[in-house]
């Protein structure tokens, strides 16, 4: 649609006909579309981040060709302007912006918020320039209305914002750059003072600063609107529109500049802790303006990002300011006066207070807010309607509420203030009246609450483990506040030990009952429990508590059980008893215990070993243990069938008897016997060296007759005898073998093994 920025009237003044041929009246023209934008890089896990690029057209006059599918952002190193990347950023989102008033709501502006992303890799190993880094998306062209630089029409804009590198000495430094800016929807009035919340937030909780700057104009024009790349630093700026010349008898106006962006009394400007923009601007017209937020991290800065937009300034009616009375009382007809007047609010005095608000243009629509300025929490309340509409057919001139402070309200000795404002509701925004109340609030006056229980008069009640002890807890407020009540322990926690406490309101009582069955996690050095049951109430919020203390008394004592057997007593020297028995015979032994306590017994029995190096299972050796498990005594049969099976084992073989108590420390007691299978009697092994094969009856064979006898596992295998040169001559698998020599002299070599790895050797002179 056509858009006309101002129409030349023969009426207006000299001046502002100058002013609108300074801001480049125009006749009918399509504008471009890039109203402002700003960038973002949020970290999201490890090495991933998201980088965004919130961009704002013109919605009204912005062509089609101002809605790309995407576009594409440069990352470069900032020490060398060396490229890192080029990342396509897909449009993710087309959304409208809303106004903060939508009653104000212009045909003439509107605007549209896209939205382009892609997730990205910044690895450690690639992005740790201690310089840091930049990111640039260059994109022509400005609106052609704006009119405050020179040619709109050519100006582009490059979105800008710097980062830190991903690690730091070695460890990853993590960061996401401000986010959530509110765009800019709403307009400026001639000549009416504009504020708006322009700040973002940075998740990391890092400390922003903000500061105007001169935006960028960079690479980009009409002839390349939309570069395939961002070209690296610098960027040029755009160009300010030059100053009017003087006019006889009109002030001078300052040239515009960084710090004069947008001509106004005051001129644009903005917090730099929060970034509030304001100005009163003198001309109408549309104004591009540039701001700077700084990340800074203990002290240090880490990053920035910049900031593009306009701000449209219309001729608008002009609105009268509403205002507010406060009375305080309701016989009062004397309004409250701000910075004299303090309001005492005393337990019993009345605690409302009227207000009066008005406005003198018609058919305004006023409402009514707080804000508390040295204090927060509680806040007092209207009783009645907040808003409404005066000096409007049927509607009154002035509207009426009323203001009350809650019986809690306390300022401690101290004078708070509470600013009350009526809005209006005026375009573009709203304006405001403030009275500012001083006030002291006293609430009224607290009892204690009480507490007691039905414990008993005798304390500290004395328990044994296996009883319930339960009794109740009452708690009640002479001022009938709500109680509830609570259970702790002294160093414990009660619910850990098994105690509960179920409560409910009986009348204007609370009533617990409290119930502990006594279990072995009670039992401990110190065996006096205390447990605490606090009575809780929160009269205007401020907690209130009462405490009483039941001690408790754990009695426990435990006498270690007796184990006894019918196994022979250790030898002197011994520390264990042994038992050796030959193959084939069997073995019972019985074993019984008793407990003074009663407590439960258990009786059992494993194979062990004297070294400890490891068990055996009884079974395996030809070993049963049957128990007979009971309450204040256990019995117990062992059984040994004295077979191969045992010998086998090539070791002595222990057995543990053990006898437990069950209770909450037991005292075990513990038998231990000792096992062998005994092997025949052998004579001392003698090896024999010399034979003399002459037939005379006398050492005429070789034989090894002392040689060990076959047992179990340890069997005979073989001899083998050897000439000196190594050539075998006899082999016998025979333990009795007889060897009748070689026929002639000579010296001999034998070689005698057994199953069980034993293995005998030696030499053997034959003599003739």
């Amino acid at each position: 649609m056509p858009f006309r920025l101002c129409l030349p009237d023969p009426g207006l003044p000299a001046l502002l006909l100058f002013i609108c041929g300074w801001l480049a009246c125009i006749g009918p023209a399509w504008g471009t579309h890039i109203v402002g934008g700003e960038m973002e890089l949020v970290h999201t896990s490890g090495s991933s981040y998201t980088l965004v690029l919130n961009l704002y057209i013109d919605a009204v006059n912005g062509s089609a060709s101002a809605l790309d599918g995407d576009l594409t952002a440069s990352i470069f190193e900032k020490g060398s302007n060396r490229r890192m990347a080029n990342v396509l950023l897909p449009l993710a989102s087309n959304t409208f912006v809303n106004y903060t008033n939508p009653a104000c709501t212009k045909p003439t502006l509107s605007t549209r918020k896209l939205v382009y992303s892609r997730n990205i890799t910044l690895a450690a190993d690639t992005y740790d320039s201690p310089q840091g880094y930049y990111v640039a998306v260059e994109r022509c062209c400005r609106n052609v209305s704006i009119g405050n630089i020179v040619a709109p029409s050519n100006a582009a804009q490059t979105f800008y914002l710097e980062f830190p590198a991903v690690v730091r000495r070695g460890r990853p430094f993590l960061d996401s750059t401000p986010r959530i800016f509110p765009a800019l929807a709403d307009y400026a009035c001639v000549n009416e003072l504009f504020y708006y919340e322009f700040g973002g937030v940075d998740p990391d909780g890092d400390s922003l600063v903000y500061s105007l700057v001169t935006p960028l104009n960079g690479h980009a024009d009409n002839n390349v609107p939309k570069p395939a790349v961002a070209a690296p630093a610098p960027y040029a700026p755009i160009t300010w529109s030059p100053s009017p010349p003087p006019i006889p008898g009109v002030p001078i106006r300052p040239p515009l500049g960084t710090l004069n962006q947008i001509p106004g009394s005051p001129t644009l400007a903005i917090d730099p802790a929060t970034g509030r923009l304001t100005v009163r601007p003198l001309d109408q017209g549309l104004f591009a303006f540039g701001v700077s937020c700084s990340e800074y991290r203990r002290g240090e800065k880490i990053g920035e990002v910049r900031r593009d937009f306009q701000l449209m300034v219309l001729s608008c009616p002009f609105n009268t300011k509403p205002k507010v009375l406060l009375l305080p009382n309701p016989a009062s007809k004397v309004p409250y006066r701000p910075g004299r007047d303090t309001l005492h609010l005393t337990p019993g005095s009345n605690r409302c207070v009227r207000l009066r608000f008005t406005d003198s243009d018609p058919r305004s629509q006023l409402s009514l807010s707080l804000h508390p300025v040295n204090f927060a929490g509680l806040l007092p309340n209207f009783t009645t309607a907040t808003s409404g509409l005066v000096r409007s057919p049927g509607a009154p001139d002035t509207l009426t509420a009323t203001l009350c402070f809650p019986e809690c309200f306390d300022t401690r000795d101290r004078v708070f203030l509470l600013d009350v404002v009526v809005a209006d509701d005026g375009c573009s925004l709203p304006k405001r009246d403030t009275v500012r109340v001083a006030f002291t609030a006293v609430p009224p006056p607290n009892s204690p609450s009480t507490i007691t229980t039905t414990a008993g008069p005798t304390q500290p009640l004395r328990v044994r483990v296996g009883d319930l002890v339960s009794f109740d807890v009452i708690a009640s407020d002479p001022d009938n506040d709500p109680l509830q009540l609570e259970m702790t322990g002294q160093g414990f926690n009660p619910s850990t030990l098994g105690a509960t406490l179920s409560q409910g309101t009986v009348g204007n009582q609370q009533h617990g009952r409290f119930t502990w069955r006594v279990d072995c996690p009670a039992v401990g050095a110190d065996s006096v429990r205390n447990f605490q049951f606090t009575a809780v109430s929160a009269p205007c919020n401020a907690r209130e508590a009462v405490t009483i203390t039941v001690p408790v008394v754990v009695r426990y004592a435990n006498h270690p059980p007796v184990l006894v057997s019918d196994v022979q007593p250790p030898k002197a020297g011994e520390p264990i008893p042994l038992v050796e028995l030959p193959l084939g015979r069997q073995y019972t032994a019985t074993f019984s215990g008793t407990d003074a306590d009663r407590d439960g017994l258990t009786l059992t029995a494993t194979g062990s070993s004297l070294d400890g190096n490891g068990g055996f299972d009884l079974a395996s050796a030809g070993m049963r243990f049957t128990p007979t498990n009971g309450t204040g005594g256990a019995t117990g049969a062992f059984h040994w069938d004295v077979s191969c099976a045992a010998a086998n084992l090539h070791r002595d073989l222990v057995v543990t008897f053990q006898l437990i108590d069950a209770t909450c420390r037991p005292l075990p007691q513990v038998q231990q016997v000792r096992f062998r299978v005994k092997s025949p009697d052998s004579l001392e092994v003698k090896l024999y060296n010399v034979i003399t094969p002459n037939r005379d009856g006398q050492n005429d064979e070789f034989r090894l007759p002392d040689l060990p006898v076959n047992f179990c596992d340890r069997q005979f295998m073989s001899i083998k005898i050897f000439t000196r040169w190594g050539q075998p001559v006899f082999e016998s698998p025979d333990r009795d073998f007889h060897w009748p020599g070689q026929g002639s002299g000579g010296l001999y070599y034998y070689f005698v093994t057994y199953t069980d790895g034993r293995k005998y050797r030696g030499w053997l002179e034959v003599i003739p």
